[in-house]
C-alpha cells in the first residue's frame, strides 16, 4: 500500500502548500476523469508507482502537475521506482520532487520532469541509492 501518512496523524491543509508541496492537488476521482480511466485503474497506478498519492486533509491526493495533458509525466514512474529503491516513502518522494533546486530549470525536480531535464532528474534519483 502506498499510504505513507497514517490516518490518525494530522496532515497539512492542501490550500496551505508548504515549501515542499506542489501548488495544486487533484483528488483520485479528478485524476481518473483527467486520464479517462476508472478509479480502480488510478488505484492500480498508485500501487504500481506510476503515480504518487499522499494524504492531505485525510484525502489521498496527487500533485496536479504530475498529470499533464491527459497523461502521467513520461519519466515519473521510473523516478518513483528509483526513489522507492533508495528507501524513500511517498512523503519523502514528494519532498524530494518539490524541493527547490536552482540547478534545474523550473527550480524543482518535478518541474524539470516535464521538460528537457527529465533524464538529469532520473540520474539524480538513481544516485540517491548509492
Amino acid at each position: 500500500m502506498t499510504d505513507s501518512v497514517p490516518a490518525d496523524q494530522g496532515a497539512p491543509d492542501p490550500d496551505l502548500a508548504g515549501p515542499a508541496d506542489p501548488a495544486a492537488w487533484l483528488s483520485l476521482p479528478d485524476v481518473a476523469e483527467r486520464l479517462d480511466v476508472s478509479i480502480s485503474k488510478v488505484h492500480q497506478m498508485i500501487r504500481d508507482r506510476e503515480l504518487l498519492a499522499v494524504r492531505r486533509a485525510n484525502v489521498r491526493r496527487i500533485p496536479a502537475d504530475l498529470v499533464a495533458n491527459q497523461t502521467v509525466l513520461k519519466h515519473l514512474p521510473g523516478v518513483l521506482n528509483l526513489l522507492a529503491d533508495a528507501g524513500y516513502d511517498d512523503e519523502a518522494a514528494l519532498r524530494w520532487l518539490y524541493e527547490q533546486d536552482d540547478t534545474l530549470p523550473g527550480g524543482t525536480p518535478a518541474t524539470a520532469l516535464g521538460g528537457d531535464q527529465a533524464r538529469e532528474v532520473k540520474r539524480r534519483a538513481q544516485a540517491l541509492g548509492f
